[in-house]
């Protein structure tokens, strides 16, 4: 009887399908946010120099990963035009500049890939006047859990699916984002310039501020449920000692958004908010990294249940209001942060918004809103900022080289 028993286990153990032996390691994630959030980077600021030694560090991890490159580079440069200063409206001020993309792949052989990111950019020394810092400017902002945790997150997850021996049925594209702080810039330039054709994206899985989670509520934010008729189901058929909170919207303010434009299924996953936002503070002795283990082992387990599935299915969702707090209106759209001309160009439009109603199309371009002129996405938001509920303003758009009189009501 015994013997009969070890032969069936040994039986059984031969023909069982090879488990997989790798794992995400705290030290691998304590290694690489300490690194990226290290003085020595000096907040990773977009287009600096620092910026470019992050962007090498994290090619040198997705190449010790085995990631295949494409055009024998993990780097995919862009070029963006920023004012010297956010009060500045004149063109004349306006410089072209250079940052990075990281990019790597996992090839498959399958005919749908699933892409993997994280925005790698910070505030640097606090010169963009994005930082909530009384005094930001010349302080480093490290930048740990924003977003060096996704960052490291990224460089977790291209480690365990590279060293899987089996081969799934999707291909893996990991890649970390630059100028996501100046208004999702990298995201969107991939996006308009991709690795590989959109149609062939199964669905994209953002991290965004994953190192902070609490051990005692255990809640993790998870938005864009409602971009796929399969996330809400799966989500709930995993088994997990997280507090899941779901949130259906597809826009939102981090790089997820881009691809939601592109008609992607899109998951942002995000531990909270804390008091070190966008702050000098935010530091990497904070960031709980047991807990990010814990999140990252719960993406995974997210990821293979999609193996059961084809490729998702795409739903529209019901997006929130995109202005910032402080504004008692909001039209409904999403700005094209990334546009390079005059105005403010739309890159989505909510329904049933003030903007819908009026008639405003994506990829109209606001020349005048109210009694100002629009230059740039600054001076939409001083405009938004001067109406209140109820208001009803005149507004100008570019389409398609016709300007429009239109009127929108708040």
């Amino acid at each position: 009887m015994q013997f009969n028993l070890v032969s069936c286990l040994v039986v059984l153990l031969l023909s069982s399908p090879v488990v997989k032996s790798q794992e995400i390691l705290v030290k691998n994630i304590k290694e690489d946010i300490s690194f990226l959030a290290s003085d020595k980077l000096k907040g990773r600021g977009t287009s600096s120099p620092e910026e470019l030694l992050a962007a090498n560090y994290i090619a040198d991890k997705f190449k010790n990963a085995g990631l295949n490159s494409f055009n024998n580079s993990y780097l995919k440069p862009f070029t963006y035009k920023k004012n010297p200063s956010p009060h500045d409206t004149s063109t004349a001020g306006i410089k072209e500049k250079k940052a990075n993309n990281v990019v790597g792949f996992i090839d498959n052989k399958a005919p749908y890939t699933i892409v993997i990111g994280a925005h790698y950019d910070h505030l640097g020394l606090g010169h963009d006047h994005n930082s909530l810092d009384a005094n930001p400017d010349g302080k480093i902002h490290n930048g740990a859990d924003d977003n060096a945790s996704g960052t490291a997150g990224v460089i977790a997850l291209a480690n365990y699916f590279a060293e899987n021996k089996t081969i799934e049925p999707f291909n893996f594209l990991f890649i970390c984002f630059s100028g996501e702080e100046l208004g999702l810039l990298g995201s969107k330039k991939w996006c308009d310039d991709p690795n590989i054709e959109p149609g062939k994206i199964n669905y994209m899985i953002n991290m965004d501020m994953i190192g902070r989670l609490n051990d005692s509520t255990k809640k993790i934010l998870i938005y864009g449920v409602g971009t796929s008729p399969t996330w809400v189901p799966l989500l709930d058929s995993i088994k997990t000692t997280l507090s899941l909170k779901k949130d259906s919207s597809g826009i939102g303010p981090s790089d997820q958004t881009s691809f939601y434009l592109k008609d992607i299924p899109v998951l942002h996953f995000f531990t909270g908010q804390h008091s070190d936002y966008h702050k000098p503070s935010d530091d990497a002795e904070k960031i709980n990294y047991k807990g990010e283990v814990n999140v990252l082992n719960f993406i995974v387990q997210v990821i293979q249940k999609t193996f059961h599935y084809q490729k998702l299915k795409f739903s529209k969702t019901r997006n929130p209001d995109t202005g910032k707090g402080g504004f008692k209106v909001t039209m409904g759209v999403m700005p094209d942060y990334a546009y390079e001309g005059e105005g403010m160009r739309i890159d989505g439009v909510t329904d049933g918004k003030p903007a819908n109603k009026a008639g405003i199309l994506k990829g109209d371009v606001v020349k005048k809103l109210g009694e100002i002129q629009v230059k740039n996405v600054q001076d939409y938001m001083k405009a938004l900022s001067s109406l209140k509920k109820g208001d009803t303003a005149p507004i100008e758009i570019l389409r398609n080289g016709e300007l429009k009189k239109l009127s929108v009501t708040f």
